[in-house]
């Protein structure tokens, strides 16, 4: 049975890219990965949705209005005919059309991946996965940043890690975008 997939790309906004205003240290890194997996999507057509933070919030520092650090990343721009969801929460289905616009195309499987693990990956999985739809989150195109905690200091990588680990297997098949692509490229369209 064909399960129609759509590729979900988050937050690969250039505040998060050295000289942005929040720089994510594996950002360039996860960002070729990413590349792979959206060469791949296009070369078979499937549905491509790029997600866009804008901050609205009074304080926030970083993806703000009318900057160029809220524009998308120059290797991972969209292209004609894919998707581009604005949104103003971490969670991507929060006040936007992106449900509604999933549903019109029949999409049943998303393949997610971007910017953070701990934010905006997180919250939209399991959105996701509320909603019905089967997940599968690219772990080497996706990345954290340290947080702290009690005074206590958390690794990226073990922020990074630590969220996957929470979001497999209830939410989210979790897989290297090498063991995607291979996988996928066996079974053409399917979960």
């Amino acid at each position: 049975m064909k399960i129609l997939t759509a590729h979900m790309l988050v937050e690969f906004q250039k505040d998060y890219y050295a000289g942005g205003r929040a720089p994510v240290p594996s950002s360039l890194d996860i960002s070729q990965n990413a590349q792979q997996a959206l060469c791949y999507a296009r070369e078979q057509s499937l549905p491509v949705i790029h997600v866009q933070q804008i901050s609205t919030h009074p304080n926030a520092k970083y993806f703000l209005p009318c900057t160029q650090g809220s524009d998308i990343y120059d290797m991972l721009q969209p292209i004609k005919g894919e998707q581009i969801i604005k949104k103003h929460y971490p969670n991507a289905f929060k006040d936007t059309f992106l449900l509604n616009y999933l549903n019109k195309l029949g999409i049943k499987h998303l393949v997610i991946y971007g910017m953070m693990t701990h934010l905006a990956i997180d919250a939209t999985v399991r959105a996701a996965r509320d909603f019905g739809f089967s997940c599968t989150v690219l772990s080497d195109s996706c990345a954290g940043k340290e947080l702290t905690f009690h005074h206590h200091i958390i690794p990226a990588q073990e922020v990074h890690q630590a969220f996957l680990a929470a979001l497999y297997p209830t939410y989210a098949k979790i897989s290297s975008t090498q063991e995607y692509l291979h996988r996928i490229q066996q079974l053409p369209l399917t979960g």
